[in-house]
């Protein structure tokens, strides 16, 4: 999610899905259009944990967020003292689970588009760039089928 969506996210973001798990489910501020986003069990617990968090209780907000620009500022800290060469911004997070979490992982692109909250599937795949591994990976299963294909053709 973008920056100023987790910043205006409330607890009445999150509701039970068509598969009766936790989403969030909110519009896009940038945009409009809406995002439904599946949480997986580490977003569970990182809201869970912060619940209680003074700034969450203060605010009424999901989480506790600082200025984009603190979170930036802490994240330049983090990667200088994990010797990580690349500049890390929250937006990187929003790219990093459209590419690595999710395409990585073969979550089809409409899937991934529908929970950036893209109103055209051309935009995400302008913003998730496939990966080679993921090129190669799908090419593989491919290469795979069509081999069972043929045994399957050589038997009859």
């Amino acid at each position: 999610m973008a920056y100023i969506d987790i910043f205006n996210l409330t607890k009445e973001d999150i509701s039970k899905g068509v598969d009766g798990s936790l989403w969030i489910i909110t519009n896009r501020q940038k945009t409009g259009s809406t995002s439904n986003v599946p949480l997986l069990p580490i977003a569970e617990e990182i809201i869970d944990k912060y619940e209680n968090h003074p700034m969450v209780s203060q605010s009424g907000k999901l989480l506790p967020v600082y200025s984009n620009q603190k979170v930036n500022e802490y994240l330049k800290t983090i990667a200088e003292n994990c010797n990580i060469n690349k500049k890390l911004t929250f937006h990187c997070a929003r790219h990093t689970f459209a590419t690595t979490v999710t395409l990585s992982n073969n979550v089809p692109i409409e899937s991934v588009s529908k929970m950036l909250g893209h109103k055209s599937i051309k935009t995400t795949q302008h913003y998730a760039k496939i990966l080679d591994s993921k090129v190669s990976n799908d090419m593989n299963i491919l290469r795979e089928k069509l081999a069972v294909k043929q045994a399957k053709m050589k038997i009859s």
